[in-house]
């Protein structure tokens, strides 16, 4: 059975679209696109810099540091088949609920399972 931790209400999430929150310990980068809420670990796994404070962006939010852009949904990068940590993510009754275990990917997701279903994007 999967642990859900409590992390903020939509409302200021909807209005910010990006939300930095602690999760268990581990900072936790919080975004807000088309009506759904995903969740990556904040420290970028190439250069340590917040993804919180990066820029969304056809689905993928990219890094401050050296523009990685990892997808929302999946956390792949394609540029170095690399995978941010993501965390699942469930809202009710207007509370953003994150699982404390994050998944990483260690093979290329499959076009359908990404935020933009065509793969890459230039």
């Amino acid at each position: 059975m999967t642990e859900w931790i409590r992390a903020t209400e939509i409302a200021p999430l909807q209005q910010r679209k990006k939300l930095k929150v602690t999760i268990a310990g581990v900072d936790v980068a919080l975004f807000y696109v088309d009506g759904s809420v995903y969740a990556l670990r904040d420290i970028c796994i190439h250069e340590q810099r917040s993804l919180s404070r990066g820029l969304v962006f056809k689905g993928k939010i990219v890094c401050p540091g050296h523009q990685w852009a990892f997808d929302l949904k999946t956390g792949w990068v394609d540029q170095w088949a690399k995978c941010q940590p993501v965390f699942p993510v469930k809202v009710e009754d207007g509370v953003v609920y994150v699982a404390p275990e994050p998944q990483v990917r260690d093979v290329e997701p499959a076009p359908h399972e990404r935020f933009c279903a065509s793969g890459p994007t230039a």
